[in-house]
């Protein structure tokens, strides 16, 4: 059920989640989650300097009442499971701008006047680091 992934900062999407609140898939047949992984890797090709944030996929994040979510997580850093995106270019670059951030920030705070505007309204929860708990 496990598969290693790398070590290093990354951007889980729900492979599986809806495309929107209305709609389960596209007219093809696929997953909003399969769009916008496919969308994220598109940027990420786009923008050398992305490179070092691995896109996953992982069958469902367990946050159905939302679409299109991802968990963005770097070692020693505080996580966050972020949702209600539409699987296009312009969610995918805030999303990776907002990984980028993350992983250069000391704890995995970045202050809020830097996020990408395409990233708030966005976040469902956030996830202590393994070893920590938030204070």
């Amino acid at each position: 059920m496990l598969r290693a992934a790398g070590p290093g900062p990354s951007i889980v999407v729900c492979s599986t989640c809806r495309l929107s609140a209305d709609q389960r898939e596209d007219a093809d047949g696929v997953r909003g989650g399969a769009l916008l992984a496919k969308a994220l890797r598109a940027a990420q090709a786009a923008s050398p300097a992305l490179a070092h944030i691995e896109v996953q996929d992982m069958a469902c994040l367990f946050a159905c009442q939302r679409h299109c979510t991802v968990h963005i997580r770097a070692p020693g850093r505080i996580g966050y499971v972020l949702g209600d995106f539409a699987p296009d270019a312009d969610a995918a670059a805030a999303i990776l701008e907002y990984a980028r951030l993350h992983a250069e920030s000391e704890d995995g705070v970045v202050r809020y006047g830097d996020w990408p505007a395409g990233v708030k309204g966005h976040f469902i929860v956030r996830t202590p680091p393994e070893g920590f708990t938030v204070t």
